[in-house]
This record gives structure tokens, sequence and C-alpha cells, in this order.
């Protein structure tokens, strides 16, 4: 409701729940609707695939699946490093949406039957960074819009700095969010 309500009409594009695998459909009409389906109707879903949106450009959004590669679960070291490599900005605007809808957050390397995390703690840490960065120095517009709607229609806005403190030593226990916050 949130998402539609703020993009449906500026941005020609709406948030739907799907099945098994999540996708985004650009609009088959100049004056049809682009669609993001996040998967089997899960929460963290519908904040992952709206924060690939949020920093798809203009052309991308005219492509299936963003025009992105993606090599599905089960994949090599060399291809999950690939993939670490560009999930880490989409995941970073997802940790915050999360903290503005009071959700918790989960770092994926979305690679359960494969090699696993080419380096786990490596990418939990750039999607702090990346988070951090984004905190002080604001989110891409679109995900600025959004991430403000959500803190206001949960009220999390008086607590967000808080709610970031606890959640990075949640998710990046062996980072010290002390010496992180005092470098920056």
């Amino acid at each position: 409701m949130l998402f539609n309500d703020l993009f449906r009409e500026t941005y020609r594009t709406i948030l739907v729940r799907g099945g098994e695998e999540p996708e985004y459909l650009p609009a088959s009409s100049a004056n049809g609707l682009a669609q993001i389906v996040f998967a089997h109707g899960y929460y963290a879903s519908a904040l992952h695939e709206v924060s690939h949106w949020c920093i798809a450009g203009e052309h991308r959004r005219t492509l299936h699946d963003y025009g992105y590669w993606y090599c599905p679960d089960g994949r090599t070291a060399m291809q999950q490093h690939a993939f670490e490599q560009v999930e880490v900005k989409p995941q970073a605007i997802e940790w915050l949406f999360s903290i503005a809808a009071g959700s918790d957050f989960h770092i994926s390397v979305d690679n359960l039957s494969g090699a696993g995390a080419s380096d786990e703690q490596g990418f939990r840490s750039r999607v702090l960074d990346q988070a951090t960065n984004y905190l002080a120095n604001g989110l891409p517009q679109r995900a600025q819009t959004f991430f403000d709607t959500l803190k206001y229609f949960y009220g999390t806005s008086e607590n967000i700095s808080t709610a970031w403190r606890k959640d990075v030593r949640r998710v990046v226990p062996l980072y010290s969010a002390k010496e992180h916050y005092e470098a920056n």
C-alpha cells in the first residue's frame, strides 16, 4: 500500500505479491504499469525487491529484472563473489528499510546449495559501510522517499539511530560498531 501510493502514478510502478521467485516486470505498454513482484508475500522479499528498484536507473527499469545477470543458488566461488559485489547497495538499502519498518533484516548470501559466501564477514562489513554512508549522506531519491515514508508510517523516526546501532551489533557481530562510528 505504501509503495503503491507513492510510486504508482509518478513512476507507473506497483509492488505485487508473487509466488516462488521475485522478479521485475517492466510495463508492457506506454500506459501500463511496471511490477515489482516479491516472493510468497514475505515482507523482507518486498523490501529487498524495492531496494533493487530504487537504485535501477531509467533504462534498467525498462528491462526484465533490470537486465541484470542472475545465477541461481548453487553458484561457484567466482559466481558468488560477483553476486556479493552487486548485492551490497541493495542489501544496505533493504537494511535501512527494515529498520524504518521496525522489522528484522538478515544478510543474504543466497547460495545455500552452493559453496556459501565467498567472504561473509567482508560482505557484511561492506553492506554495513554502505548503509552507514547512506545514513550520513542520504539514500538515492526514490529510496529516501520510501525510507522516510516507512519511518513516518511505523513511527520509528525518533528512535532510528538507536535501532540502527542495536541492529549493527546483531547483523555484524564481529564488527566493532563503536570503532565504526568513531571512524565516521
